[in-house]
């Protein structure tokens, strides 16, 4: 199955050439970085031990910054290569490393998508001396080839649906090869650790979502203090990393409730801000401005399109209560805690199976409610708006759920370390 896989990736290498382009013609590439994605860098490798970490997006990204802080308190001299599949991570990357000064310890590249001449052609520029895989990036020809070259390897915050579980079981042989290459495996949960077991990953050393210990997302507090000057005193409700038809959902409820809190602001903060354009035609009808314009938001109640990169820690700030998308869409949704850790009332929908484990503990908590509809949404932002104790309640309850597992970021980076020491 290795074999069919390997050269099936090799037969579509001039069609993943030619997606690279449409990505780059969508905002979704960075057209002198593009090379990257073939395992082509033009950056030397630095001398001494290099830990290679990669993550999906901007969401796994984040939930390594704690452990980046903690290798680099604890091995002052390694440096790490983190690797990302998206624009959106590179910006995160871009402003979050300096700030945390470890843009000297830290390179930041883009992963080759998974062409066994590109996974090669990588490994053989960076000889990373240990790996680690970031959540369910499982990519049959990097481990593989990590395994050719003596790369030893960890899975780290592991997660893996029941669905996801099902579907691997129809591989055994395949499933057994590529899970039972990982050295350690740290699991979000013990569900997902029987799971990875179950097909050939060593039992998990540590269980717990690294999610849980991330920092709170930074915020430029002058552009804070003056957003706040500016909107004090209105209703204001966020509709957080959307997805298609998720703005319309919330276009849908700032109609319904507009005329019910006079001024009602309506921030819609979409997963992909190149489609900012695309929303603001959708919004017709009512007072719209987008952020991406320079405007600020509407002076009367309208929809403010914040159709720009890395500023959600800004706009959970400005909002006490915050749908998070890509959960009415059916697309797992998108991380809550970033919501929590920030103090928002959450409501999500029904299709969270990406941060299941997350979504439970904030609804246990009391911090989370799940609707299933536009209009569920509306009434569930009506009440809270109707009623500030509630949602101040709920936000709150979702800081102390969200701040949980602070010692995991330094036991996750001790384990890296330990497979660098061999």
């Amino acid at each position: 199955m290795l074999s069919v896989y390997a050269g099936a990736a090799t037969l579509a290498a001039p069609a993943l050439r030619l997606m690279l382009w449409r990505r780059l013609a969508r905002g979704k590439e960075i057209a002198e970085r593009l090379p990257e994605r073939r395992g082509i860098d033009p950056i030397p490798r630095p001398p001494g031990r290099l830990l290679w970490l990669h993550a999906a997006s901007v969401g796994e990204a984040a939930s390594l910054l704690p452990v980046l802080q903690e290798l680099a308190a604890l091995a002052p001299a390694l440096t790490v290569l983190l690797t990302t599949g998206t624009v959106t991570s590179a910006a995160l990357l871009g402003q979050r490393l300096p700030e945390l000064g470890l843009d000297r310890r830290v390179l930041h590249r883009f992963v080759p998508l998974d062409v066994p001449a590109w996974a090669e052609r990588f490994l053989a520029h960076w000889r990373p001396d240990a790996a680690g895989f970031l959540e369910s990036e499982i990519w049959p020809n990097l481990l593989v080839a990590c395994r050719r070259h003596g790369v030893k390897l960890m899975l780290v915050n592991a997660r893996l649906s029941a669905l996801s579980a099902a579907r691997w079981r129809r591989l055994p042989g395949l499933a057994r090869t590529l899970f039972s290459g990982f050295c350690h495996v740290q699991a979000q949960s013990v569900a997902d650790a029987k799971r990875l077991t179950a097909l050939g990953a060593p039992p998990a050393t540590l269980v717990g979502n690294l999610k849980f210990a991330a920092a709170p997302l930074p915020v430029p507090q002058a552009e804070l203090d003056r957003l706040r000057a500016l909107l004090h005193g209105r209703p204001i409700w966020l509709a957080a990393s959307t997805h298609p038809g998720e703005e319309a959902a919330a276009a849908s409820v700032h109609a319904a409730l507009a005329a019910r809190h006079p001024g009602l602001l309506t921030i819609v903060v979409p997963r992909h801000p190149e489609r900012g354009p695309e929303i603001a035609a959708a919004c017709s009808g009512m007072p719209v401005a987008r952020r991406g314009l320079g405007a600020d938001p509407p002076a009367a109640a309208g929809v403010w399109i914040a159709d720009t990169l890395g500023e959600l820690g800004l706009f959970y700030r400005l909002s006490g209560l915050a749908f998070v998308g890509g959960s009415l869409a059916v697309l797992g949704g998108q991380n809550p805690l970033e919501a929590a850790r920030l103090g928002c009332a959450v409501a999500v929908g029904p299709h969270v199976f990406n941060c299941a484990d997350a979504v439970a503990a904030l609804e246990a908590a009391g911090a989370l409610t799940r609707v299933d509809s536009a209009a569920a949404l509306a009434a569930w932002v009506d009440t809270l708006l109707r009623d500030p104790a509630r949602c101040q309640a709920m936000g709150q309850a979702g800081v102390r759920a969200a701040n949980g597992v602070a010692e995991l970021p330094r036991r996750v980076a001790e384990l890296l370390l330990g497979l660098l020491e061999g």
